[in-house]
C-alpha cells in the first residue's frame, strides 16, 4: 500500500486520521472515500489504493476517531455491535457530514472533487450531492438513510447502488428514491445483497461490484475526472 494515515483538522478543531493516497499517473481529481460503519478498515484502504491507481488523490477520513481513535472492526460479533453503537448512538451524523465537507475543501483547489461512500458512507455520498459545496459528483453504495431523504434535491450528478436482496434496505424504500425522479440522480439495482462491493463479506457479488465501479468511474469522467 502507498497511502499514509495523516491527521487533518476538522471544522470543530478536532484532528482526526485521514488515509491519504496520492494518484498514480496523471491526476484526474480528488476523491473522498467514506467508510462503512466498521471504520477505515483494510477493505477501505484497499479501495482507496484502487481509486488512486485510477488517477485520483484519495482521502478516507476516520470518522469515529473522536470517540474511538483508530477504530477498525470485523463484520460480525462484538465488532458489529461496537460499530452500530458508534454510528447510531455515540457519533453525531451531522459531524460526519461536516468532516467530509472539510476533506472536500482540502482538495478543492486542485481540481474537481468527487465523493464515493459505502453503507454508512453511501448515505453520506447522497448528502454530499444534496447539501455539500465543491462536490463535482457522488456515488453512493447501499446507504440506508437515503430512502428517508429521497425528497432532497441533488445539486450535482449522483448515482446510487442498491442490492435487490438487501434485507436492511427494503425495495419499497429504493422504489421511493426512484419515484422521486430527480434529474441529477440515477439509481441502479443489482441482483445482490447488502455490502456486495466488499470481498470480505458473505454478500460479496463480484459482477455487481465490477459494474458499480465501472459506472462510478464513468460518472467521475463525465464530470471532469
Amino acid at each position: 500500500m502507498t497511502g499514509v494515515m495523516e491527521k487533518l483538522t476538522m471544522s470543530d478543531g478536532a484532528a482526526i486520521g485521514v488515509y491519504h493516497v496520492q494518484p498514480q499517473g496523471e491526476r484526474r481529481g480528488g476523491l473522498i472515500l467514506v467508510q462503512e460503519i466498521f471504520g477505515v478498515t483494510d477493505h477501505i484502504r484497499d479501495l482507496a489504493e484502487e481509486y488512486a491507481a485510477d488517477g485520483y488523490e484519495v482521502l478516507a477520513p476516520a470518522l469515529f476517531d473522536r470517540e474511538h481513535p483508530g477504530f477498525e472492526a470485523e463484520y460480525g460479533g462484538e465488532g458489529l455491535a461496537r460499530s452500530i453503537e458508534l454510528a447510531r448512538q455515540l457519533h453525531p451524523f451531522d459531524l460526519s457530514l461536516a468532516d467530509v465537507q472539510t476533506c472536500v475543501d482540502a482538495l478543492a483547489a486542485n481540481g474537481p472533487v468527487f465523493v464515493v461512500g459505502y453503507c454508512y458512507g453511501g448515505s453520506i455520498a447522497w448528502f454530499a450531492a444534496t447539501r455539500m459545496n465543491n462536490v463535482a459528483a457522488a456515488s453512493g453504495y447501499y446507504g440506508s438513510l437515503i430512502p428517508g431523504a429521497a425528497a432532497e434535491i441533488p445539486r450535482v450528478p449522483v448515482i446510487l447502488h442498491f442490492g435487490r436482496h438487501d434485507t436492511g434496505i427494503p425495495m419499497e424504500g429504493v422504489e421511493k428514491v426512484i419515484a422521486a425522479d430527480h434529474p441529477n440522480a440515477t439509481i441502479y439495482v443489482y441482483e445482490a445483497g447488502h455490502g456486495f462491493n466488499s470481498d470480505r463479506r458473505k454478500d460479496y457479488h463480484e459482477p455487481s461490484a465490477d459494474l458499480a465501479k465501472a459506472r462510478t468511474l464513468e460518472l467521475f469522467a463525465a464530470n471532469g475526472g
